[in-house]
């Protein structure tokens, strides 16, 4: 039995899982591993277009994954607010120089990043945490949907819908196909995911716990050590929560927004990118930053390589529906 779902008939890839968009974690190497275990990979462009290179270092980053794999891949654009703006215009420039044909988005106002991106013949599945922002992004002229639960890691939204929920109102009320994003790590929810009408999985934090993950070992080891109620949330009081790893850094900056709601300075030191960057590639201290994960990192328990856990995943989604399931009738 092969699982096939519009998601794998779309994009041309053998299995229903898409690896999304993470900072300091979606290089190349990473992209290149999923898709060629059967997935689809994606390099996140904010985390490599950056100076001095800029949209030149995603170019070469797109062009290195092109030689590390033949099967499709991805690039992620994220729409969010942060201290430096990115340039989105030279980052989809390149993304339409190199043809790239798959874009992941998110975040806030993707009217115009769509639009181009569609002017130019490029799949675009849209990652999002509300169905109304959903419907927003199809009327724009998304193809797919990825939704995005409160379990998730990174930025979950302000209304803390979690997936159990939110994949059901998306069977309902979406037009347009849609996987299931946030929480994620285990072939027992590509099972239920396809049960409540996605077409397959968005997994991040899951695939950070990879051989071919581009992080460094003390954060692969944190991550399989950790417990279901190892994350917690920041920058609530600024209205752009974000999940990350509970450590002491996390709950210093959460006692400085009790202390200063929505001041972002007071906590900007703490909180700034090139902490997190040092973390991943260099220290591997899974405490002195802090960085985005999901629940899921409970239902982590090893370190494979991408091949091994797509194919683990898979497997035990299919035998669900074919022996448990069908038992059932």
């Amino acid at each position: 039995m092969v699982l096939k779902t519009k998601l794998t008939e779309a994009l041309g890839i053998k299995y229903p899982i898409i690896q999304g968009g993470m900072h300091y974690v979606g290089y190349a190497e990473l992209a290149a591993a999923v898709s060629n275990a059967g997935g689809l990979g994606i390099i996140t462009a904010l985390t490599v277009a950056q100076p001095p290179k800029g949209k030149e270092a995603l170019r070469e980053e797109i062009q290195k994954c092109k030689k590390l794999t033949d099967k499709p891949f991805g690039v992620n654009i994220t729409l969010l607010p942060v201290g430096v703006p990115p340039d989105y215009e030279g980052i989809i420039e390149v993304i339409i120089q190199e043809k790239v044909k798959i874009v992941e988005t998110a975040g806030r106002n993707p009217d115009a990043v769509i639009k181009k991106l569609k002017e130019n013949g490029i799949f675009v599945i849209h990652k999002c945490v509300a169905v109304r922002h959903a419907q927003t992004a199809v009327r724009m002229g998304a193809d797919f949907i990825s939704m995005d639960g409160f379990d998730c890691g990174g930025h979950p939204g302000e209304e803390d819908v979690g997936n159990w929920v939110l994949l059901a109102q998306a069977a309902q009320e979406l037009k347009v196909p849609f996987v299931a994003s946030g929480g994620s790590a285990t072939g027992a929810q590509l099972a239920a995911a396809l049960a409540m009408g996605a077409e397959g999985l968005n997994m991040g934090t899951r695939f950070m716990a990879t051989v071919e993950a581009p992080i460094h070992p003390k954060i692969k080891e944190a991550l399989v050590k950790a417990k279901v109620t190892d994350t917690t949330h920041i920058f609530r009081s600024l209205k752009n929560t974000e999940r990350v790893y509970k450590n002491p850094t996390a709950l210093k900056v959460q006692e400085i927004e009790k202390e200063k709601p929505g001041d972002f300075m007071a906590i900007a030191p703490l909180v700034k990118g090139e902490n997190y960057r040092v973390s991943f590639q260099e220290t591997g201290d899974a405490e002195t930053s802090v960085w985005s994960c999901g629940q899921s990192i409970g239902l982590i328990k090893d370190v494979p390589t991408c091949k091994e856990l797509c194919e683990r995943l898979v497997a035990e989604a299919e035998d669900i529906i074919k022996t448990r399931l069908m038992s059932k009738l």
